[in-house]
């Protein structure tokens, strides 16, 4: 009778190699720093007229920052579409940058 049920216990063993590495553990996703609260009350606002604010969503290339890269949501994330490009077109931030 034991030969049977080890037989059935290993029928119900996950199919695979057993000495395959298991994925990579997946960090923590990060909410949108414009919708999440701020421990002291103030949320960053989204300012074409603030190109400091604006820089950390553009890269050194010029190229603004994929949404799964900066967290923010994807209402945010048009909002600083439009302010990006807002502020290049009265020269606050660069189309590209010069090499």
């Amino acid at each position: 009778m034991k030969p049977q049920m080890q037989q059935r216990d290993m029928s119900m063993e996950k199919p695979g190699n057993p000495d395959s590495v298991p994925p990579p553990r997946r960090g923590r996703r990060r909410g949108c720093p414009f919708c999440s609260s701020d421990s002291a009350g103030q949320t960053p606002t989204i300012d074409y007229k603030d190109p400091q604010s604006l820089k950390y969503f553009v890269t050194e290339r010029g190229k603004v920052v994929p949404r799964r890269i900066s967290g923010a949501c994807a209402k945010h994330q048009r909002e600083l579409m439009l302010a990006i490009k807002r502020a290049r077109n009265i020269a606050l931030l660069p189309f590209t940058m010069n090499d």
